[in-house]
């Protein structure tokens, strides 16, 4: 394949000089009808590229096949065999995978370190979930992915179940011997999901963790605008294999996509694409060679420890990990991540990656320099400097790994759609949740519809709150009450 192509630029570049006139959507008509104040903002060039897929991008039939020839040319790319474009990110392309391979009261093997939007397909659905324990690091309160025998030890309790899926690397860049856990699933005739939402740079660099497709995987989600150059909410799902037919999964993602693809996102995959496939190993030579320097410098500043593979990797913990996630552990400087995220934000106009009860990170990609980086570093200084007004954060109370299991009681979906009740959380432990209760980010639900709640998990997400997290998805976001089933 000719990889110098790109089929969706090529295609809106041809649009724009034959001066089509549209009388379909989008209403704004190239941009004529958009407010001026809101050009002057985004541009005259997005309104310019927002054509339909269909009729606009492509005819009517789309005889051109403009979609099909970019998603063949992204799976030889990566070596896939067949892929399929989401213009509404991997939170449904994981969705479209899962239906893909369970139905309603079906099991699934998922590792509970999932992220909400696999949740959310577990609650829309009505896939059982069997949950598979991560690796968890009790000096670093840190969850780490399943391992291969966990999964197999799940299999073998649970041998209806249809399939498994695992979440690596995790937004820490910790992943999972996804070659160990595809064999398991394999022996059983069970197709493997990984959710890699941020793994998309992974097939393009041999220093970086081994990709989901080189490793076994059936099929993996991958977030373009993540790790690599898409436009927010790109996303592309790849399969391999005879295990999930591909008729199958495009019916699934129809089920649950848009009938209004944004040509502006398939336009930045197409590209980010051909970029990697000329440019991607020097790019990601020059990435890792920066990451390796910020680490080091990093590492320098009183009061921060840089994360590792000597923290990070080996028995019981990860596999691997990418070295573009700076984590930066500043247990040391006294305060949390949360405290420190806001202050970098304020004083340094720096938008950190996540940050937690211990952590701050910053997710580094091929688009970084020396500039960047010694924005970075400035303000992570200023952060040690000012340590002492940072020191007054409430303490968060991290239950030990046993006492963040929670018993599955109900399905998430009866538990959902059930009826509920709103109480104060004082009287929810004990009780069945009806909601997802999700530190956001990184999204990782710490509590989700159908488990039952216990004092230790709601002390953890009451004082993290006063320290400073955020649980978006809560009815009450303060938790100070949490939404419950009525059970008979």
């Amino acid at each position: 394949m000719d990889h110098s192509e790109a089929p969706v630029l090529e295609a809106l570049a041809a649009y724009h000089a034959e001066k089509q006139t549209p009388f379909t959507p989008p209403g704004h008509k190239q941009g004529r009808g958009a407010d001026p104040r809101v050009r002057a903002v985004l541009g005259d060039a997005v309104f310019l590229s927002d054509v339909l897929a269909t009729s606009g991008l492509d005819d009517r039939t789309s005889s051109n096949g403009v979609l099909e020839h970019a998603q063949a040319l992204m799976a030889d790319a990566v070596g896939a065999e067949h892929t399929f474009f989401s213009t509404c990110g991997s939170s449904l392309s994981v969705k479209a995978a899962m239906l893909s391979v369970a139905g309603p009261h079906e099991k699934l093997l998922v590792g509970r370190d999932a992220h909400k939007s696999v949740v959310s397909g577990l609650i829309l659905s009505g896939i059982r979930p069997i949950w598979v324990t991560p690796q968890w690091d009790p000096q670093r309160h840190l969850a780490h992915p399943p391992s291969a025998e966990a999964f197999e030890a799940a299999f073998a309790e649970h041998p209806d179940a249809k399939g498994a899926l695992v979440t690596t690397p995790t937004p820490y860049g910790t992943c999972s011997d996804l070659s160990a856990i595809a064999q398991v699933c394999h022996k059983r005739g069970k197709p493997l999901i990984v959710d890699e939402a941020w793994g998309a740079h992974l097939p393009f660099h041999p220093a970086l963790p081994t990709w989901a497709m080189d490793a076994g995987a059936d099929v993996c989600v991958t977030s373009v605008h993540k790790m690599g150059s898409g436009l927010e909410q790109g996303s592309v799902f790849h399969l391999q294999g005879d295990l999930i037919e591909p008729e199958v999964l495009k019916s699934r993602e129809e089920l649950l996509g848009t009938t209004s693809p944004s040509v502006l996102l398939y336009a930045a995959m197409d590209g980010w694409r051909r970029q990697m496939v000329e440019h991607g190993h020097a790019l990601y030579d020059d990435a890792l060679a920066l990451a390796a320097s910020v680490r080091a410098r990093v590492g320098g500043i009183d009061g921060m420890r840089v994360h590792g593979r000597d923290d990070f990797c080996g028995p019981g913990r990860a596999a691997d990990m990418d070295p573009l996630q700076v984590i930066i552990d500043i247990t040391s400087l006294g305060t949390t991540g949360y405290r420190a995220a806001d202050w970098l934000r304020e004083h340094h106009q720096i938008n950190l990656h996540l940050s937690d009860h211990r952590r701050i990170s910053a997710q580094l990609s091929h688009a970084d320099d020396e500039h960047t980086a010694q924005t970075l570093l400035s303000a992570l200084r200023g952060v040690a400097a000012h340590a002492d007004e940072l020191r007054s954060a409430q303490a968060v109370e991290v239950p030990d790994p046993h006492r963040l299991q929670l018993e599955q009681a109900l399905l998430p979906r009866d538990a959902f759609f059930g009826p509920t009740e709103q109480v104060p959380w004082e009287k929810a432990i004990g009780r069945v949740t009806a909601e997802m209760l999700t530190p956001y980010p990184p999204g990782i639900p710490a509590a989700l519809p159908g488990e039952r709640l216990t004092t230790g998990v709601l002390r953890y997400l009451r004082t993290g709150i006063d320290a400073g997290m955020v649980v978006p998805d809560a009815a009450d976001t303060e938790v100070k009450s949490v939404r419950v089933a009525i059970e008979d």
